[in-house]
């Protein structure tokens, strides 16, 4: 069998994403065939792709979180059948194509109150949050938390759920239309980075205290002042690089008030079958109750991949954004 593929041979520009046709295995024990309706583009992917992460080996198919029908299931199989909606999210990529092969320990169903662009575009991100509230640093009511490019994909859904948690939270942002979506997402106070010193803000709202967390997807050019912003014993937690990597610190920097500092990987977090039903029965718990509100993402073609691409890494995405295969 055949399939439409992305494939990236060598790390560039968005147009190092090609589409081509690649060969298909039939399942063997313990996997699944899965056509994909919807698969999410990460930020990540953008790093994989510049080799800013040189963690896909070329050439290779990007991805990291799909959804898809199950066509086929090897032996062994017993939690999914033909016919399941289900999704997927996996370190080992393979997500830009219309079809894979994909080990089924790694996929689970999903609910029928979920559309398939708006799983895909949300359920890693979710994750991602889950972890970085729950894991990372433990969001208790009364809290102050800071959150960079608040309008972002994953911190939209960051600012709700810190809110349902019954914190404070202080968003920055680029914009005033960005503003109106953090806000919407529940950003208590705004701070416009590029005209505000944010580490002097931060001062002012909380009259000197500073923050009991920072979320920073930032990283080079907010670490610095990040960890200027916690109250004692505070933790800055570096989960994404979208204006470089974190230049080297000395940890004695840390010493003047107790902080701390993680950098957390969601797959470390999902190892096995356990773990992975803990994030997906807390996620959909969350959704159930409205703690977040899944994502509406733009949809483009599969063949558009660089386009996806070109949209993201000019923060014109709505907080994301999804390839659809031809069927």
């Amino acid at each position: 069998m055949r399939t439409d593929a992305i494939v990236l041979s060598r790390h560039g520009g968005p147009k190092e994403l090609v589409l081509v046709q690649v060969e298909l295995a039939e399942p063997g024990p313990g996997e699944i065939l899965l056509r994909h309706a919807a698969i999410n583009v990460n930020f990540h992917d953008t790093y994989v792709r510049t080799g800013q992460y040189r963690t896909l080996a070329l050439p290779g198919i990007p991805g990291l979180d799909a959804v898809g029908v199950v066509e086929a299931v090897g032996p062994g199989v017993t939690h999914l059948a033909v016919g399941d909606r289900a999704a997927w999210i996996s370190g080992a990529y393979g997500g830009y194509a219309a079809r894979r092969i994909l080990n089924a320990d790694l996929a689970f169903r999903l609910p029928d109150g979920i559309g398939d662009a708006q799983a895909a575009a949300s359920l890693m991100k979710t994750f991602t949050v889950r972890m970085l509230v729950k894991d990372s640093h433990r969001v208790q009511a009364g809290q102050t938390v800071l959150v960079h490019a608040a309008a972002g994909g994953v911190s939209q859904l960051l600012c709700q759920w810190c809110k349902a948690l019954g914190a404070r939270v202080i968003g920055t942002v680029s914009s005033e239309a960005k503003a109106e979506v953090a806000r919407a997402c529940g950003a208590d106070e705004i701070i416009f980075y590029r005209s505000e010193d944010f580490v002097a803000r931060v001062d002012a709202l909380t009259d000197g205290a500073g923050v009991a967390a920072v979320y920073d997807s930032v990283g080079r050019d907010t670490f610095a002042g990040s960890l200027r912003c916690l109250d004692y014993s505070g933790t800055l937690v570096n989960f994404g690089q979208s204006s470089g990597p974190v230049e080297p610190f000395r940890p004695s920097d840390l010493a003047v008030r107790s902080l701390s500092v993680t950098r957390p990987i969601l797959f470390h977090k999902i190892r096995t079958p356990e773990q992975l039903r803990t994030y997906v029965d807390e996620t959909f718990d969350a959704f159930d109750r409205g703690v977040v509100r899944p994502i509406d993402p733009d949809i483009l073609p599969l063949s558009r991949a660089a386009d996806a691409h070109r949209i993201l890494e000019a923060g014109e995405s709505r907080g994301g954004i999804v390839l659809a295969p031809d069927q």
